[in-house]
C-alpha cells in the first residue's frame, strides 16, 4: 500500500506514486471463446498513477481485458500482471487491491443508496472506525448525500452509475477499473463522473477506463486503441494525433448526400481516407494547401458543386479511423478508404 498523509479536510491522501512503475503489465495476452479470438496477442502497460484508457467500438475487445485484469476471466495464453500479482496464478490476490465496475455493476436495488454502501463496505471488510470519514467523502464527490434513503431502483441512470463507482470506490483501491462507466449516461452526469474518476487519479490512484467514444480519448494521459482484440496503437492523445500521416480536409456537402460524396472522394487520386461526420467529410490528404483544390474540384465535378472545404486538425476518431485502415492494408482488409 501506499503511504498517506492528512488532508486539511481530514481525509487521507496517497502520497504520489512513482509514475515509472508499471501497475499493471499485460504481454501478449489472448483469451479464446471457443473459436472466436475476443483478445489476440495484447501487449501493454499502465504506470502507477496514470490515467489510462481502453478505446474502441462494441466487440473490440476492451470488456474481456477488463475482465482478465480483475480476475473474473482466465487469460487463454500472455501474462497479465496486476499489482505485481499474476492473474492467472493468482485471480483472488489481485482482488484487495482494485475495483472494477462493470457495464451492469452490481447494485441492489430493493436496498436504499446508504445500505448499498454499507453492503459493500461489508465485503469489501472496511474497517467500523473508518466508514463515517470515507462515507462522507464519497458522498461529498458524488453528489448523492441527499438521496442517501432512496432506493438504488429508483435512481436515474446517471445516479446508478455514480452510486456504482462510490461502492467500487469504499475500499479505497489502488487500481480502479471502469468498463464503459459513461455509456447512456446524461450529459451532466457524464461530466460529474469524470469528475469523480480525476480525483481519484490525483489521490494517486491508477485508473483504466474503456470506452466506444472517442471524444473522451482525449481525456487519458495514454490511450490504447483496440479493434478486433489487437493493439493499433499506444500513445497520448497528442502523440497519435501528430502521428496520423497527412492532413485532414474538411468538406461539407449538401444535405442526405454525405454518402454518395464519400463514395465519389473514394476515387479522387489524392484521398487516402474518408469518413463521415454529419453532413461533411472528412478526408485524409497529403497536404490540405497543395492537394485540397484538385479534390474539392474533383468533387465538384464528380456531382457535388456546393462542397466546401476547410483543413481542420485531427480529432481522436480520425485518427482511429485512419488506424484501422492501416491495419486492414497490413491484414488484407480495405484497401484505400473508411466507411
Amino acid at each position: 500500500m501506499s503511504p498517506e498523509s492528512p488532508r486539511s479536510d481530514g481525509a487521507a491522501v496517497k502520497a504520489p506514486a512513482d509514475r515509472d512503475v508499471d501497475a499493471i503489465r499485460v504481454e501478449q495476452l489472448t483469451r479464446r471463446f471457443g473459436d472466436l479470438v475476443a483478445v489476440d496477442s495484447l501487449s501493454l502497460s499502465v504506470r502507477r498513477g496514470e490515467l489510462f484508457g481502453l478505446v474502441g467500438p462494441d466487440g473490440a475487445g476492451k470488456t474481456t481485458t477488463l475482465r482478465v485484469l480483475a480476475g473474473v476471466l482466465r487469460p487463454s495464453a500472455g501474462v497479465a500482471i496486476v499489482g505485481g500479482i499474476d492473474v492467472a496464478r493468482d485471480p483472488e490476490g489481485v482482488k484487495g487491491q482494485l475495483a472494477y465496475m462493470s457495464q451492469r455493476f452490481g447494485l441492489y436495488a430493493d436496498l436504499t443508496v446508504i445500505e448499498n454502501l454499507e453492503f459493500y463496505a461489508d465485503l469489501y471488510r472496511v474497517p467500523r472506525g473508518e466508514r463515517a470519514a470515507r462515507l462522507a467523502r464519497l458522498f461529498r464527490f458524488s453528489g448523492l448525500e441527499p438521496f442517501r434513503d432512496r432506493l438504488a431502483g429508483k435512481l436515474s441512470g446517471g445516479m446508478k452509475q455514480k452510486l456504482g463507482l462510490s461502492c467500487a470506490l469504499i475500499h479505497e483501491p489502488e487500481i480502479l477499473l471502469l468498463d464503459e462507466p459513461t455509456f447512456g449516461v446524461d450529459p451532466i452526469s457524464r461530466r460529474d463522473l469524470w469528475l469523480i474518476v480525476h480525483e481519484m487519479v490525483a489521490r494517486g490512484v491508477t485508473v483504466v477506463v474503456s470506452t466506444a467514444y472517442m471524444d473522451e480519448a482525449e481525456r487519458f494521459d495514454r490511450l490504447a486503441m483496440i479493434h478486433r482484440g489487437r493493439l493499433l496503437a499506444l500513445d497520448t492523445p497528442d502523440a497519435l494525433r501528430r502521428g496520423l500521416a497527412g492532413e485532414i480536409l474538411a468538406v461539407r456537402v449538401a444535405a442526405g448526400r454525405a454518402r454518395a460524396a464519400r463514395d465519389a472522394a473514394r476515387a479522387i487520386p489524392h484521398v487516402r481516407r474518408v469518413a463521415i461526420f454529419g453532413d461533411r467529410l472528412h478526408l485524409t490528404i497529403g497536404s490540405a494547401a497543395a492537394e485540397g483544390p484538385a479534390v474539392v474540384a474533383a468533387l465538384r465535378g464528380a456531382g457535388f458543386p456546393a462542397a466546401e472545404s476547410e483543413p481542420i486538425e485531427p480529432s481522436m476518431e480520425d485518427v482511429f479511423i485512419d488506424k484501422i485502415g492501416a491495419d486492414a492494408e497490413t491484414t488484407g482488409g480495405i484497401t484505400r478508404s473508411g466507411a
